[in-house]
């Protein structure tokens, strides 16, 4: 029997339940006030693992820089009128969504 490292699993589900979804799909996730952004420039696995393992100093300090956190009115709005497309995955009782950035 072979042992497995549990964060290679965790990652590996979290990977399986990343899905691409427009924002108006998933704004109704926002009005209830579950929906956290995260930013681009981060690895939403990555992200969505820490979360799940509780790792506080790394939420806090992606909290801290603005890289995640609570999604304005002004920005919902704005995805909502672009018709955004979002990558998304759940780690409850949080849905986490991040913008897919287009070239232009």
């Amino acid at each position: 029997m072979t042992s497995t490292d549990p964060d290679l699993l965790l990652r590996a589900k979290l990977e399986g339940e990343t899905a691409k979804m427009p924002w108006r799909e998933l704004q109704r996730f926002f009005a209830n006030g579950t929906a956290i952004y995260v930013a681009p420039t981060l690895d939403l696995v990555e992200v969505a693992a820490e979360i799940s393992n509780n790792n506080k100093t790394e939420v806090e300090a992606w909290q801290a820089s603005g890289d995640l956190g609570q999604i304005s009115d002004a920005l919902a709005l704005e995805w909502y009128e672009a018709n955004a497309l979002m990558w998304s995955v759940v780690v409850r009782p949080w849905v986490l969504v991040q913008p897919i950035i287009r070239d232009k």
